[in-house]
Order: structure tokens, then sequence, then C-alpha cells
């Protein structure tokens, strides 16, 4: 279903102010302003902005049409004044907050009516357990693709919380499809330097947490050369990426990288960054991995790079502010956050805005002895773990930074951060995953605070943690069965291994 287009009626109606044009790739030779009217409201748009951001328009002006070239036009079909003044907003960059359910409905009634694929990719940032079903219900009725696969998966995760409330409101077939997915799965990889295969090192054990059981599973086995010491660990379209590492005491450079496939539960080679380095921070966003900062031969670096998963490809990105190691960094709503610290009191946070390559500083949070160590995301917040006066690492504090309102808040407490608990923490859905040799938890999250959910077994491995979400094959499926065998396989081989080693035993 599409608008009816008319020309436009005549005056009378509300006026509502011009909207300029952005910095669009498409429509750029489109000059001139455009009135549209919606109901009873007229917006004066700019054509190229329209053209560039907009399919249905981008189609009308290339058709040749008479109305392509009209100066007034008039949009019929249902679409609201709302619903298409969200549209131009985000359009022109911006980033229109939400929460009424209607307003909801008009952004993806628009979006679906006039082909606007940026606020189809807004609102599936913006998805949140108090929106997923509205949006995931409206979205398969007007056909966004995307946003209903984006909503699917975002319930699928907190299934657990959602499922009632999905059973009353949503069509059985769209259930049977959420049903269908499997969700995320909390992975961790304990600390590993390149040894040989032989050795059989179970140190380079990938294992999943099986929530059903509470236990922790094999997944698959690191690289052999491989390293995730001081190494970039982070997931990206489905994927587990290693890139880099060090070995031994004098920290040389692993400079390669490994991509994980849980569909084939295969690894592959890919090439390390450009400029050698370890103990930066890596991160995951629309097709491309983000290496910031880090070391080399011992000196800190502000250098970054990009790596373009479809072309396989490293490039220079602008450098950071300051030189930074061991940065915290996240991935909020689609945009890259970093935390730049300055010891003992002040942490910057810096947006890298991949569109302009910039890094533009978002807040400081300035704390007396205590700065900001690990960051996770949950909806618009930012939560930044920091370490308690006088370096207590083990009574840690939350602070949440919203980037909405641009407002800081500290959640009530102490939380414990034995061995470092805290800073394994990855977010799914409502809740945060947090694990160490003894005890994995989960927390339900909350700008009020992080309550204790529940607790299972803890990871079988000493050490340094790397963590993070898999999305994995679905039980029984031919990609899980074909798991099990080789799993069965290597179990196996250890097995006649280990026979063999008891035999030469007895013979000596």
């Amino acid at each position: 279903m599409e608008p009816l287009l008319t020309s436009c009626p005549g005056p009378g109606a509300d006026t509502v102010p011009h909207f300029g044009a952005t910095e669009l790739g498409e429509g750029e030779d489109l000059a001139g302003a455009l009135r549209v009217r919606v109901e009873n409201s007229i917006f004066t748009v700019d054509r190229s902005l329209l053209a560039g951001s907009c399919g249905y328009f981008k189609g009308l002006f290339r058709s040749g049409m008479r109305d392509s070239c009209v100066d007034e036009i008039y949009l019929q079909g249902g679409l609201h004044p709302g619903g298409f003044l969200i549209a131009l907003s985000v359009a022109r960059g911006e980033r229109p907050p939400l929460t009424d359910a209607d307003r909801l409905l008009e952004a993806v009634e628009c979006a679906a009516f006039l082909q606007v694929e940026a606020l189809e990719s807004h609102l599936a940032n913006i998805l949140d357990s108090d929106n997923c079903l509205l949006l995931c219900h409206a979205a398969a009725t007007y056909g966004l693709h995307k946003l209903f696969n984006s909503a699917a998966t975002f319930i699928r995760d907190a299934y657990r919380d959602l499922k009632g409330a999905a059973e009353e409101s949503l069509h059985p077939d769209i259930l049977s499809y959420i049903e269908s997915i499997t969700p995320a799965s909390f992975i961790a990889l304990g600390t590993h330097t390149p040894s040989m295969e032989i050795l059989q090192d179970s140190y380079r054990t990938v294992c999943h947490l099986d929530e059903e059981q509470g236990i922790w599973s094999y997944l698959t086995d690191l690289p052999v050369d491989s390293s995730t010491t001081m190494a970039g660990v982070a997931v990206l379209d489905g994927r587990l990426y290693v890139i880099g590492g060090v070995v031994g005491v004098n920290k040389v450079t692993v400079d390669c990288g490994y991509c994980y496939d849980p569909l084939t539960n295969s690894w592959c080679d890919i090439p390390g960054p450009m400029q050698s380095r370890y103990n930066f921070t890596l991160l995951g966003l629309e097709g491309k991995l983000y290496a910031v900062g880090g070391e080399h031969a011992w000196k800190i670096m502000s250098s970054a790079e990009s790596f373009d998963v479809a072309t396989g490809t490293w490039c220079l990105i602008k450098h950071t502010p300051r030189p930074v190691a061991g940065a915290a960094g996240t991935v909020c709503q689609r945009r890259i956050f970093v935390c730049f610290w300055k010891p003992p009191d002040i942490t910057d946070i810096y947006e890298y805005v991949t569109t302009k390559d910039h890094w533009m500083l978002v807040t400081t949070l300035v704390r007396p002895q205590s700065y900001g160590h690990y960051m996770v995301a949950h909806r618009d917040n930012l939560y930044v773990m920091r370490n308690g006066p006088f370096d207590d690492f083990l009574h840690c504090l939350i602070e949440c930074y919203n980037i909405t309102t641009g407002q800081w808040s500290t959640l009530p407490g102490q939380y414990i951060n034995s061995k470092g608990m805290l800073f394994t923490s990855v977010i799914r859905g409502d809740s945060a995953f947090t694990v160490q040799r003894s005890v994995t938890i989960e927390f339900t999250v909350s700008p009020r605070g992080w309550r204790n959910r529940r607790e299972m077994a803890g990871f079988p491995k000493s050490g340094s943690l790397w963590t993070c979400l898999l999305r994995l094959p679905r039980k029984g499926s031919p990609e899980e069965v074909d798991r099990k065998e080789d799993t069965e396989e290597n179990d196996g081989e250890v097995e006649e291994e280990n026979g063999l080693e008891d035999q030469k035993q007895t013979f000596l």
C-alpha cells in the first residue's frame, strides 16, 4: 500500500517551518523547495533532502511524471503529520525520542509508505522491552522487514520476561517465527597464547553458558596460533573476532586475526591491523570492526583503524583525542562510545561519529580517586563501572549516563567486583550477565540499580576472561548436529591420545 499523490488543493492548511537539505549523496542536483501537504499541515522541504532520504520521493523525482516537477503536492492514504515530521527529523540526522505509542505507529506508517530507510533504522535502534511488541506487530503489518527481524530478535532474547505479553498481543505466526530464533548465548574465552595443538591446551577452549542447566558447555577451540592476551575481541554480524594479542613477557605482537562462524563451527584467518597493536579496544558496528588506541613497543598510541568485513581490508581513521590503551568501549543505539580516563579523578566519554570520521566529547565524569574501567550499554544508558576510593577494585560503583538527556546518575550502593567480575558484563534484553571462576550472575538492569536475578556455575578456568554474546545454531539443526559430531570426534581424539600416553607410561 502506498500513499496517493495529488496536486496540493491550495492554501488554508497549517504551515510547518522549512526543512533544509543535509549532506546526502542522492538528489544533490535537485534544487529548490517543495511544499508537502499531509492532512491539514504543510511542510516546506528541500527536494534534495526528500530524494536523499525517502525512496518514494526519489522514485517520483526520477519518474518524469507531472507531479515530479510541481511546487506543491498532497500526500494521502493514511499518513499523519506527526509521522512525516519524525521522518524529516531523522533525515536531517536527528534522533528524536519516541516514547508514545501513537508516535511510534505514525513513524512506522511513514517509514513504510514513503520508504524511509533511516527512520526504519532509527526505530530498530530504540527497541526496548517497552516498545518491542508494538513495533514487531506494526512492522509485520506494514512490511518493514528489517524492523520486524530486529524486534523479533529482541523479543526472543528477552522471551522469559515477554512471553506472556507476546502471547496476548502477537499473531500465532509471529510467535512461531520468534520462537524459531535462538536467543543469544553468553560466551567466555580464557587467556590463551599460541601453543601446539598436540599439547591440548585447555585454555584454548571457548565455552557458552547453558542457561537451562546453569552450567558452562564446550563450544569450540581457539586456533592454536591465536592469542587472547591483550587482544581485541568483538562480535559483529553473528561472528566472533579475535584480533592481535601478544606472546611472551616481551609482548611480541600477533599481527593477524581470526573469525569464528558459529553456523559452520569453523575459524578463518583475517589480516591484522595496519599498525601492530595490543591492549586496544575492538568494537563492531554495521559491517566494520574498529580498533581504537592500544600499545606498540611499550608505547601507548592514539592511532585507530577500521576493518571492512566485506572487502577484508583495514584503513586508518581519525586519531583519538589523546593516546589511550585498554579503554572501555561499547556500542549504544548503533553509536560508538569510548572512555578516556585521566587518573585519578577524570573520565571523559567520547563518541566516534562514523559518518564524519570524527571524535566528539560527549561528557566528563569527575569522581575523587575513581575513574571508569568498564562500560556497557542498555537502552539509551551507558553504565560505567568505576573503582571505589583509594584504588578499591573489590567494591565498585556504577554510574549511569543517559545519552538522550545528557544526565548522570549514580546507582545506589556498591557492587562486589571479586576477580574483576563486573568487568565481564554483557547486556541481553534487560539482563546483565557477569562471570568469574566461582559463579555466574545474571542481574536485572535498571537505572535504579542492578538487582541479582539468579546465580549459575562459574567459568571452569582461572585467569582473565573475555565475554560476549553469540547466537548459536538451534539444537537439532543440521549445524548443531555437525557441531556435536565435531565435538564428539575431538573428545574421541583426546581420549585416544590419553590412552596412548597411558600405554607409554606403562612401557616406561
